[in-house]
């Protein structure tokens, strides 16, 4: 009886040990992707102002801002797969 209960224990013991890890190794994952989103909102708030600062130094036609904004957004986008990646 006592050992059949030293191995439920020590079953117990070993699950808990494997499964820790798999919880640090999602909360990292979280934080990646946290991180990644942050990145991708900071970049569409600096396109914006990419668009708006090229529109009003009417310097480029505004198919050439819009390209300007994309290319900014897609750099961002880049940025945040380095990041979780």
């Amino acid at each position: 009886m006592f050992a059949r209960k030293l191995r439920l224990i020590a079953l117990s013991t070993a699950i808990l040990v494997c499964a820790i890890p798999n919880a640090s190794f999602a909360t990292e994952q979280a934080q990646q992707r946290r991180a990644g989103r942050d990145v991708r909102q900071d970049t569409r708030q600096h396109a914006r102002h990419t668009k708006q600062d090229c529109r009003a130094a009417n310097q480029q036609s505004n198919a050439s801002c819009r390209h300007d904004k994309r290319d900014t957004k897609q750099q961002g986008r880049q940025a945040a797969r380095n990041i979780k990646y």
